[in-house]
């Protein structure tokens, strides 16, 4: 027997009619799963709920108490086990009232004490803004998520209804509501397979945060609406027919497409409403996945299918759990038409996700799919909190996690690694393990060599090459995308930050000692305990950081260190600035850089400038910019250059050249002959027989520039050569 149905519209939800639905109805509706004394639970803490909320009414001026019975009623609907029936009546005392968690423990049990803590948000504590209370309270929620997946199915019931009563908030703050629904928990519900829960959270954010482009758009789908019905119809019938003939009994369902995933498709891909193809779609749902293959092949053959634009997702579900067959096909008068194939099952767990497993059997062996995965990608979310600085870059990489579409890659044994979208091999790489993104150098796709920026496509094979003394590249942030990689690439580098601005400001604070013939290991412990607490600072590693990081001046500490508190008259008169110059190698790493702006390199005279944060920074002695720091010696120190550096430096270069052809060639191929690298090169032309081009250079020292300069004057074309200035 083949079911066609119409196909829907979506409705606009309306505000939940409180003044019907009331405790009594909620436990009429909880007779059809639930035990007896369970139901009486869940009454007696209506009745404790309405109790702690006496007196408080919402912004539409309706009891309090409504809110959470219709936000019972929604996990009701999603056959939710008891305990979280009552935490959904129970989510806003700890919050709103006086009520403390060790009350609702003693009254309810620990179970259902966790559940409303971990939907609560932190009202005792007090933040800088608006921005980082928001992004605190989503880690503290996202914690409780690992430890129990009802707490996010609570939530989502609470911002449904939250988002159905929007009307009565102001303007602005429905706005800021309704951009955090579509930013964070349509997302969340999407990664949980909630698809039923998502559309609707998309459809009202979009209504409340793009109004006007609302009404635009649904007006353009009603109007497409009636043009297409009859055609849609004409292709349900066909496929009815067909499918009768072979004898699969199918339920065939027209699906229109949510307005705001019509509108988010249009942004991305940059397409007007006419290029949308799969605005309207049809859903085959039959009985195995047997027939779901067979119910493909009757499609083809009954129209022809669009190349490119089939998907298996029952071979290799989304990393949601998500099952079903796609297909895009040429309709009459050559209207595509997307065509979903699945089973019963299938659909239930594509519509409720992780809420499955409590709807239905907990042996059901796609729901269980759906839970393991979110426990899997919560395990990601876990690791992310634990190398996270702060709970704003929490809140960002989990938000970068959030994507909607996956690509599938293999690893060279062949097991499937699901990425966002737009992944690249380093983020293959640290979704493998951290380890391997720590320390990989190259990597092979489809057995070819390719850079470690190359974006990923699904069907893929990716082996990753490591070597044991490799270390992230800070670059590597300018083109990851999952969270996993984007925090453990910072917390790397964090650390490694820390440990070189404690090596340099050990080097920086015996040069300062030695004016004094003192070496920090003579230090006396007293002394040494009574600068750090005077600083506040917990041990010496903390205070050699800042000295690193230029936080601190060593030549002060050093004056600190050099006497005793009774011998303090003597600092005054204590010489400043003398002592050996500090070595530079070129390979402290990242608390020591040289300036971009006159591009020292060994054999130049240089100083040493301290930059709060960035730590010390090296530049040729003429340079314009240290001038300021002539007067302010606390700033900056002597540095010389060590004399076995073997690194490359950058230097720039300017060459006025005739404008003739082939001149860029044999500049490059002089600079090359010379054993240089070109990093950059810039064009100025000054009139039409001259151009002034300006090279940056890889150079190993002055007279190797130098050697590149006497090479490049050679040529007939140059008219003049010089070093650029700082």
């Amino acid at each position: 027997m083949v079911e066609s149905a119409p196909t829907p519209t979506i409705p606009s939800p309306q505000p939940l009619d409180s003044t019907r639905f009331m405790a009594g109805d909620l436990c009429a509706y909880l007779e059809c799963y639930l035990e007896p004394e369970q139901i009486k639970e869940v009454y007696r803490a209506y009745l404790f709920g309405a109790e702690a909320h006496e007196g408080q009414t919402r912004q539409s001026g309706e009891p309090y108490i409504f809110h959470p019975l219709a936000v019972a009623k929604t996990m009701a609907e999603m056959r939710m086990d008891y305990k979280s029936i009552i935490a959904a009546i129970l989510h806003d005392v700890m919050e709103d009232t006086h009520i403390s968690k060790e009350r609702i423990i003693e009254e309810f049990g620990e179970d259902v004490a966790e559940l409303v803590d971990g939907v609560s948000k932190l009202t005792h504590l007090k933040f800088r803004s608006k921005a980082e209370a928001q992004a605190e309270n989503f880690r503290k929620m996202m914690l409780a998520i690992t430890r129990d997946l009802r707490v996010i199915l609570v939530k989502l019931a609470d911002r449904l209804h939250n988002m159905r009563t929007l009307g009565a908030l102001r303007p602005d703050k429905s706005r800021r509501v309704a951009r955090e629904t579509l930013d964070i928990y349509a997302p969340i519900a999407q990664r949980l397979g909630m698809n039923a829960i998502r559309r609707e959270l998309e459809l009202l954010g979009f209504a409340a945060h793009y109004p006007m482009r609302h009404k635009v758009l649904d007006a353009a789908v009603k109007k497409s609406r009636g043009h297409r019905k009859e055609v849609m119809q004409k292709i349900e019938t066909a496929i009815c027919g067909r499918m009768e003939e072979v004898g699969i009994e199918a339920r065939i369902v027209g699906r229109e497409k949510n307005l705001y995933s019509i509108y988010r498709k249009m942004k991305q891909k940059r397409l007007s409403f006419s290029e949308v193809y799969d605005v309207f779609a049809i859903r085959i749902i039959v009985a195995d996945v047997d027939t779901c293959y067979r119910a493909l092949g009757v499609v083809h053959n009954l129209y022809k299918p669009v190349p490119g634009r089939f998907k298996d997702y029952i071979a290799i579900p989304k990393a949601n759990g998500y099952q079903s067959l796609h297909t895009v096909l040429f309709g009459p008068h050559g209207i595509p038409i997307e065509v979903q194939i699945r089973t019963e099952e299938m659909d239930r767990v594509a519509e409720t996700g992780i809420a499955a497993h409590w709807l239905y059997k907990a042996g059901d062996r796609h729901s269980a799919t759906a839970q393991d995965r979110a426990r899997e990608w919560l395990k990601g979310v876990l690791e992310i909190q634990q190398a996270a600085g702060n709970s704003m870059e929490f809140l960002e990489n989990v938000k970068v996690d959030l994507f909607p579409e996956e690509v599938y890659i293999f690893t060279p044994q062949g097991d499937i690694m699901e990425l966002p979208r737009g992944a690249t091999v380093v983020d293959f790489a640290y979704a493998v393990h951290s380890d391997v993104g720590n320390t990989c150098v190259a990597a092979k796709i489809d057995r070819r060599l390719a850079p470690l920026s190359t974006p990923l496509e699904s069907g893929r094979t990716v082996q990753i090459i490591t070597a044991p003394g490799a270390r992230p590249n800070p670059a590597w942030l300018n083109f990851v995308v999952t969270g996993k990689a984007r925090t453990a690439i910072r917390h790397y580098l964090k650390n490694l930050q820390q440990d070189e601005a404690i090596s340099l400001g050990r080097r920086l604070l015996e040069k300062a000692l030695s004016v004094y013939e003192l070496a920090l290991e003579q230090v006396p412990e007293e002394r040494l305990r009574a600068l750090l607490d005077e600083l506040h600072l917990p041990d010496i590693n903390a205070l050699l950081a800042d000295i690193g990081l230029g936080n601190r001046m060593a030549a002060l500490v050093g004056r600190r260190l050099s006497v005793s508190e009774d011998e303090g008259a003597a600092m005054e008169t204590a010489p400043a600035g003398m002592g050996l110059p500090l070595a530079v190698k070129g390979t402290e790493g990242m608390v020591l850089s040289f300036a971009k702006c006159c591009n020292p390199i060994p054999g130049d005279p240089i100083v040493g400038v301290m930059s709060t944060g960035r730590g010390l920074v090296v530049h040729r002695e003429q340079c314009r910019n240290v001038v300021d720091y002539r007067d302010k010696p606390d700033k900056w120190i002597t540095v010389e250059w060590a004399p076995d550096g073997a690194q490359e430096y950058a230097a720039s270069v300017r060459i006025q050249t005739a404008n003739k052809r082939g001149v860029l060639a044999s500049l490059a191929a002089g600079i090359s002959d010379m054993g240089s690298n070109i990093e950059h090169v810039s064009f100025d032309e000054r009139d039409g027989h001259a151009t002034t081009i300006t090279f940056t250079l890889s150079v190993r020292n002055r007279k190797h520039l130098a050697d590149i300069m006497r090479r490049l004057r050679r040529i007939p074309e140059v008219l003049r050569i010089a070093r650029a200035k700082g």
